[in-house]
Formats: C-alpha cells, sequence, structure tokens
C-alpha cells in the first residue's frame, strides 16, 4: 500500500505522486524524516507538524533546514514551502498536476543558489 509517511490518505491514483513528491519536497526544505519517533509526539509525524508552519509567511522560514540557510532567497522560500503546501493537500483534486509543480520548481530556481 505504499511507505508510510510518503503515501497519500485516499487511494492510488495519480495526485498521490504529487503528494509523495510533497513529502520528499519537505524533507529537503526541513533536514527531517517524515517519521521520527525519537521527537515529541506531535512532532512525529513531519506532515501533520509542518502544515502549519506551510501555511504562515513568516512560520514557514522557522522550520528551514539551518545547514541551507543563506543559500536561497526568502522569496524561493516561500515558493518552495507554497508548493510543497500545494502539493500536499488532504484534497486530492486541489493538489497540482506534476508539469504545474515542474514549471514552479523552475521559477523558483533563480532564488537558489
Amino acid at each position: 500500500m505504499g511507505t508510510y509517511g510518503y503515501a497519500a490518505p485516499e487511494s492510488f491514483n495519480q495526485q498521490n505522486d504529487v503528494y509523495g513528491f510533497g513529502v520528499v519536497m519537505l524533507e529537503l526544505l526541513t533536514g527531517k524524516p517524515v517519521l521520527d519517533t525519537s521527537r515529541p509526539t506531535r512532532e512525529q509525524d513531519l506532515v501533520e507538524w509542518a502544515k502549519p508552519y506551510l501555511a504562515s509567511k513568516r512560520g514557514v522560514l522557522k522550520i528551514f533546514d539551518a545547514r541551507i540557510k543563506g543559500q536561497y532567497s526568502v522569496a524561493a522560500a516561500r515558493k518552495a514551502a507554497n508548493l510543497a503546501n500545494q502539493c500536499l493537500s488532504a484534497e486530492p483534486e486541489l493538489r497540482p498536476k506534476m508539469n504545474e509543480v515542474v514549471k514552479e520548481l523552475e521559477h523558483a530556481a533563480p532564488g537558489i543558489r
């Protein structure tokens, strides 16, 4: 049925891959694994922990991996976080298509060193 944390909660379809990509993006942005049982209970599931931060303009930068600080513009960081948030939408029909994801990443790329 898929690897825990990467598979979308609904049945498999095209948008499920978009959800999984959103999880991978979130891991890259935060430097945290999708599941970490060594963290406090409310922080063990990366997606659930990060969702409130992804929805906040100010909060989003707080969850970025400190090891990549200075390698991106604030605008690029917000674009990447917004894209990850869209990919992780609970409503599959609200998730972008992968070709749209690619375009957004290309758009954000100039702000990344």
